[in-house]
């Protein structure tokens, strides 16, 4: 069976992307009130639940 030859589908405008975040991530920076926690304990917390779940459907 043959290959056929895949269309590239181009990008019209191949410049940089808008820059429409800027304000989202100067948002986010800002200081704000409430407990400070970093995305490892969140990923270590939410590995911890599903292990409890698993266990607990187990048992």
């Amino acid at each position: 069976m043959p290959k056929t030859a895949k269309k590239r589908k181009g990008r019209r405008g191949e410049g940089p992307m808008p820059s429409g975040g800027a304000g989202l991530i100067r948002f986010f920076e800002d200081e704000t009130p409430g407990i400070k926690i970093g995305p490892t304990v969140v990923v270590i917390f939410a590995a911890v639940l599903v292990i409890l779940t698993v266990a607990a459907h187990i048992l």
